[in-house]
């Protein structure tokens, strides 16, 4: 019989993986808590009428702007990711990433008009991108190369992401239905500080490399860098000023910007020389799955362009008329199904273990099943105003809901999986580009979306996912090669 006294304490773990997971899980649940709540309202702030509370922008318009915002949150994880490569570590970057956040929903909250919308907006953006960058990889340090509890870590993760989106989106729409838009904006702010105090008393049990400094920038390059930054900041400004931005405009130059990033990165990857043979190879093999997700988040994103207008305007959103669903709160329903259901896939590839599928076959999954999910809205069409039932948007959000476990935690997963050692942070970053592009194609989408031309639309924006995923399929056997033994 063993001494007890010789016998090592058993390790603590989070639902059976390292416990540190459980720290990353709740500073991203409240920051998703934050986040989607705030973005459940946010367009309908931005076109109600002045006399209902909003700031009466045309419609389009609006979607536009909450389309290039959005794909503005997924760019910033470059400037994230890099500060965390090259700066100060990804956990340092993570901190003052929160802090962003809840600053940012403060300005919502209390500044009024304009002036409120621009500086939120941006603090939430640098914010949330730079949360996403780097607890991601603060997450891969916690599994050794080959643990096959990587992706299914990823799910459970992921699990916190839509907890919080949950109750966000259920919570913050009520509030502003109740009290007003700024008290909504309020409760966001609330539940990023409840995040940050969490994450502030756990964060010292984090792994310790999370605060090294993968590839220090030498003393002349941080000069360099403080003067582009500086640019990034002052040229904006002053061709807003100018009348060059535009809000009419933002989606379009934020989807040239994202584009031009996309393919830098790329190029720096491939052609660095800090990148070996087989690190380069591995790049090569992301850049049809980077592909495939930008198109799914194009036509998953919609859930807060197209379906919110759908929901303001199309849906009956009767509860067994009980009461109706606000508006905001309809986009709560796709991550009620991935917390009852994210579980059920990380339990599933834990026990396939080596038997699952690639992660390039389940992204070409997510996608062909995200067009799917556009193509089941044809049937609804001319169903007139508010005449399309609730239940046939459930079930189509829980499509939706599928592809997306099929897609984001495992895009997120593989990005740390085949990133070059010397640009791990940066390799996540370029997975969240390819969200940035189709988060800012969903706004630029919605501006063709009308309720006359609902079979075209979501035929054709279906049908092209649904390509793509097979393309990519068709693939899997040479991507296998150039991954070099990744899964």
């Amino acid at each position: 019989m063993p001494d007890p006294t010789t016998t090592p304490p058993r390790e603590k773990t989070f639902l059976g993986h390292p416990a540190q997971l459980g720290t990353l899980f709740g500073v991203e649940m409240w920051e998703r808590f934050s986040f989607y709540g705030m973005q459940a309202i946010l367009l309908l702030y931005m076109y109600y009428s002045v006399t209902d509370g909003g700031l009466g922008y045309d419609q389009g318009v609006a979607a536009g702007v909450v389309g290039a915002y959005g794909g503005t949150v997924y760019l910033s994880t470059i400037l994230a990711a890099w500060a965390g490569d090259r700066l100060f570590g990804p956990e340092r970057v993570l901190f003052g990433s929160a802090i962003s956040v809840m600053a940012g929903h403060v300005a919502l909250a209390l500044l009024p008009g304009g002036t409120g919308l621009a500086v939120g907006l941006v603090l939430v953006a640098l914010g949330s991108g730079g949360i996403k960058a780097n607890a991601s990889t603060i997450i891969a340090m916690l599994y050794a190369p080959g643990d096959d509890r990587r992706d299914a870590g990823f799910s459970i993760f992921y699990l916190g992401i839509n907890i919080g989106a949950l109750a966000g989106q259920l919570l913050t729409p009520a509030l502003q239905t109740a009290a007003g838009f700024h008290w909504g904006f309020g409760l966001a702010a609330v539940g990023m500080a409840l995040g940050l105090v969490q994450y502030t008393v756990a964060r010292r049990n984090l792994p310790p490399e999370g605060r090294i400094v993968p590839n220090p920038l030498p003393p002349a390059g941080r000069v360099r860098a403080g003067l582009i930054g500086a640019a990034a900041v002052v040229v904006p400004v002053a061709l807003t000023l100018a009348g060059v931005i535009t809000a009419g405009r933002l989606d379009y130059i934020v989807t040239g910007i994202v584009a031009v990033a996309a393919v830098g990165y790329f190029t720096l990857l491939l052609t660095s020389p800090k990148v070996d043979r087989t690190e380069r190879r591995r790049v090569l093999a992301f850049l049809p799955m980077w592909v495939a997700s930008a198109v799914f988040w194009a036509i998953f994103q919609q859930i807060f362009t197209v379906l919110t207008i759908y929901a303001d305007q199309r849906l009956d959103r009767s509860v067994f008329g009980l009461f109706v669903l606000p508006a905001g709160s309809v986009q709560a329903i796709e991550p009620l199904f991935v917390v009852l259901l994210a579980g059920v896939f990380a339990t599933v590839w834990t026990r396939l273990g080596p038997r699952q599928p690639s992660s390039p076959t389940k992204m070409a999954i997510g996608t062909i099943v995200v067009g799917i999910g556009f193509l089941l809205f044809v049937p609804l069409a001319g169903t007139g105003p508010n005449g399309t039932p609730l239940l046939a948007v459930a079930g189509i959000l829980l499509v939706f809901c599928v592809a997306e476990l099929f897609t984001s935690p495992v895009g997120q997963s593989l990005s740390t999986k085949l990133a070059p050692q010397a640009f791990r942070t940066q390799m996540v970053a370029l997975f969240f580009l390819s969200v940035s592009m189709g988060t800012v194609l969903a706004g630029v989408l919605a501006q063709f979306y009308s309720a006359e031309n609902e079979i075209a639309y979501f035929g054709i924006t279906g049908a092209v996912a649904i390509v793509v995923g097979l393309v990519v399929i068709a693939a899997v056997p040479r991507l296998k090669v150039l991954m070099a033994g990744v899964r």
